[in-house]
Formats: C-alpha cells, structure tokens, sequence
C-alpha cells in the first residue's frame, strides 16, 4: 500500500487535470520501480513525489518518460474540457476520466484526439 501512494501522486502530478484512466494506469505501471527506486523514502504529500520525479527524470526509464510526457499531453489537451464537464468532481481514483467518459460526445477534438493518441501509444 506504502508504494501506491507515490505512484498515485505521481499520476496527479503529471496529469493535472488527470484525463484518461488508461493514461493514468501507464504511468503507473511505466513508472512504479522508478518511483520506488528513485522516490521510495520521499513523504507523499505537498507535490514532493513530483518534485523528485521531476529532480530525476534522466534517470527514469525511457518507458516511464515516455508515460509521464503522454499523460501530461492528454491532461492538457483536455484541460478545458475538465473545466467545462468535469469541474464539481474531485481529482482521485478515476473520477475524472469517468466523467469524461460521461461527456465522450461532446468533448473537444483536441481532447478526443490526445486520449485515443495516448491509448493507442502514438503521442
């Protein structure tokens, strides 16, 4: 359980507004021995995981940088969208990505685009 935390901070961190469930599960399992090799002693809390993520990013795998940059490009592709659809749920679990999923219809293209870029691992 100790080492879910900082992988879940890590997928808020990269993913502000958090967009994809599928996003969010990559990077999470891209990035889980590097979290806990890199940032396993780091306290979750207070953005400190991103920031040691952030500090050793060259010593990620290629396959949890990879993750974190699709994750970012999703959480800002469809960063109005959350805005517009998504702004009374909270960040967490996949809230976030259900209530897009909710709203698939009337989401931007731009948004649409990222997520099926990401799921697919094409961005």
């Amino acid at each position: 359980m100790k080492a879910c935390l900082p992988i879940a901070a890590l997928c808020a961190a990269f993913m502000l507004p958090a967009a994809a469930a599928h996003a969010q599960s990559a990077t999470a399992k891209a990035c889980a021995a590097d979290v806990k090799k890199l940032c396993g002693d780091v306290k979750p809390g207070k953005g400190a995981v991103k920031d040691c993520v952030k500090a050793h990013f060259s010593d990620l795998s290629a396959d949890c940088q990879v993750a974190i940059v699709r994750a970012a490009a999703v959480g800002r592709a469809c960063k109005a969208d959350v805005k517009q659809f998504c702004a009374d749920v909270k960040p967490g679990k996949d809230g976030i990505a259900d209530c897009l999923k909710s709203h698939a219809s009337d989401l931007s293209d731009g948004c649409k685009d990222a997520m099926a870029k990401a799921e697919a691992g094409k961005m």
